[in-house]
């Protein structure tokens, strides 16, 4: 098939190199510009820009396709099978879902309709769900609304992190995407009642809030590794929590109950077992106690 593929970050590229692999036509890759990036702020191409040049293919990255006559000119001149879409970061308007024949097909990492938008596989962690997915999703115009082609389940261990759904569920999606192409499926149209936003993260999302219940907390730790990471601040220190286990406690929320560095929550207590101070090494709790003594009556804010 002659196809377009759409992706920015690396959960993108493994379904890039699966299409070019199974042999289809791909005619162009679009990806986010290159943004300044590191201490020297110098332009970095995106992941999927990168294996696209590897892989010997064009890439066009238009700062916006709305209002983008000249792109959607050339966009509908290349007479597409389909257009393949994986976390590309831009809206597509209508003339550009109706340009392919095939129309646009969207690799989506969450069980549609459970969670639509830009953060699903943290959403699905930090709300406690056991099971996540990639949804091939027919696109439309509202957002990740459109009728579901193929779906494939992933369950949540007890200690997955963020960093762990989105490597499994990226090859999920390369199969799935080369399994709807091979053989179209029927659309199945989502159910509304059972639709809920996962917005993109930000750093703010970062701070803890000690008045929540521990296992909330913990699973939100999990759920924003690596980023935007899980932070608390003990007097100046800004601390990371990279790992923690829910355990027995009470006291005010924020409090450090023990020599063992559990804090108190809302409900419970959580005790982390991975830590980084700004500017540090990451290291475990009982590494970092060694060299830090903890001050009386210490809490986080």
């Amino acid at each position: 098939m002659k196809l377009a593929f759409m992706g920015s970050p690396d959960f993108s590229v493994p379904a890039l190199q699966a299409l070019v692999k199974a042999g289809h036509e791909v005619a162009v890759v679009y990806a986010q510009p290159p943004k300044p990036a590191g201490r020297g702020q110098k332009e970095q191409k995106c992941p999927v820009h990168q294996a696209a040049e590897a892989l010997g293919l064009p890439v066009r990255t238009p700062a916006k396709l709305r209002g983008n006559a000249e792109e959607l000119a050339f966009f509908q001149s290349l007479g597409l099978d389909a257009a393949v879409v994986a976390a590309y970061g831009l809206i597509l308007p209508q003339a550009f879902l109706n340009a392919p024949k095939r129309g646009c097909l969207n690799i989506h990492a969450s069980l549609l309709p459970r969670w639509r938008g830009a953060g699903p596989i943290q959403a699905a962690i930090a709300e406690g769900d056991v099971e996540t997915g990639i949804t091939i999703m027919q696109m439309e115009a509202g957002l990740d609304t459109g009728p579901m082609l193929r779906r494939g389940a992933l369950p949540i261990g007890t200690h997955d992190t963020a960093a762990d759904l989105h490597d499994s569920l990226a090859g999920i999606g390369a199969k799935l995407i080369l399994a709807e192409l091979a053989q179209p499926s029927e659309p199945v149209v989502q159910n509304e009642a059972l639709a809920n936003y996962a917005p993109k993260l930000s750093r703010e999302d970062a701070r803890l809030n000690f008045t929540l219940p521990a296992v909330v907390l913990e699973r939100r730790i999990r759920a924003f590794t690596p980023w935007p990471g899980a932070l608390g601040l003990l007097g100046d220190m800004v601390i990371k929590i990279l790992a923690a286990e829910v355990v027995p406690g009470e006291g005010v929320p924020g409090e450090i109950i023990d020599d063992k560095f559990t804090i108190a929550c809302g409900e419970g207590a959580l005790r982390p077992t991975r830590l980084q101070r700004a500017g540090k090494a990451a290291m475990s709790t009982a590494d970092f106690l060694r060299g830090f003594t903890l001050p009386e009556g210490a809490r986080f804010y």
